[in-house]
């Protein structure tokens, strides 16, 4: 031990030593605690939340008259020459 130091501060920078490991260790564990509650509710499913569809609604359409598709088509023309 170096003469400038006083036992004092050579117990106090190990018990600051100490509590910082100590502290890793507990952040460590809590985190992996933390990981592997949310992996568990992720496998299993929620009681509380409806069941969701997997696909999405079916497509409409609808057929347009000749006229229909010259006054889209004359729209989209508008639309497009104002960019």
């Amino acid at each position: 031990m170096p003469q400038h130091v006083s036992v004092y501060q050579s117990l106090g920078m190990t018990f600051l030593v100490l509590v910082t490991v100590a502290w890793g260790v507990g952040l460590a564990v809590m985190l992996r605690r933390v990981r592997t509650d949310t992996a568990r509710r992720r496998a299993g499913t929620l009681s509380a939340l409806p069941h969701q569809r997997q696909v999405g609604p079916h497509r409409e359409s609808v057929e347009l008259t000749p006229a229909e598709q010259d006054e889209f088509a004359v729209l989209v023309r508008r639309l497009g020459a104002g960019h």
